[in-house]
């Protein structure tokens, strides 16, 4: 492999910015193709179905015969609140191969005891989240009902541009936060993409439904994004 392109490829890895690098069978030289980058024809499309999907593969693409190796981010989900239902999507997310931190500021939700082998930070998410900020390959979760706790982590989901951003609460809950976000100086546009009330609409009532309409909205998001977009963001 060119000694360039592995920088490049290992500086995009470091920063968990999606690249393919793709290998031309024939013998043609390598390229790096990185998730944003302007493409056209069967390549874009080629790409863009390697990005959501992450799976490497062979190609024939327009009579060349390809190698794309896809190189993804690790997907995380970040849970603010040690809530029942984080709980559940803590244990049901690592399941389906997410990496996931819990954070929440009030020690008495937050212990060990109730999230055994997860990534937990008793801290207040807005200082939690300087040491360890959020990217376009994260979902936010917020699951307090308490505005000091979830409304800073939404607002830089929202401006780092997480594939997923949702939010617990009824419809009139979400009606106050969108206001108090207005106030922050977000736009109705950027506002559109929480998902508020949290998760697909199949009913569910108890935290363990909750939990799976939450994770079966967060993969929908993830597989469904915008590749196009240099941050990937999500629909």
């Amino acid at each position: 492999m060119d000694r360039q392109i592995l920088a490049r490829l290992n500086e995009m890895r470091r920063k968990r910015h999606a690249a393919i690098l793709v290998t031309d069978l024939s013998g043609g030289p390598d390229r790096l193709i990185v998730e944003g980058d302007a493409l056209d024809g069967v390549l874009a499309d080629a790409a863009a179905a390697a990005f959501r999907s992450g799976k490497s593969a062979a190609l024939d693409l327009g009579g060349q015969s390809l190698f794309f190796n896809v190189h993804l981010p690790p997907p995380r989900i970040v849970i603010i609140g040690a809530v029942h239902i984080s709980q559940i999507l803590a244990r049901m997310g690592a399941l389906a191969d997410f990496d996931v931190t819990i954070i929440d500021p009030r020690t008495a939700f937050a212990t060990p005891e109730r999230f055994e082998g997860i990534d937990l930070i008793a801290d207040w998410p807005v200082d939690a989240l300087k040491e360890r900020p959020l990217d376009s390959y994260m979902a936010l979760v917020a699951v307090t009902h308490d505005p000091k706790i979830d409304d800073e982590p939404i607002i830089q989901a929202l401006k780092t541009n997480c594939f997923y951003i949702g939010a617990l609460g009824s419809r009139k809950t979400h009606a106050g936060r969108l206001e108090r976000l207005r106030r922050e100086g977000l736009s109705d546009a950027e506002l559109a993409r929480i998902h508020a009330p949290i998760g697909l609409a199949i009913g569910a009532a108890s935290p363990a439904e909750i939990a799976v309409a939450i994770l079966a909205e967060i993969i929908g998001s993830l597989r469904g994004r915008d590749v196009s977009s240099p941050k990937g963001v999500a629909p």
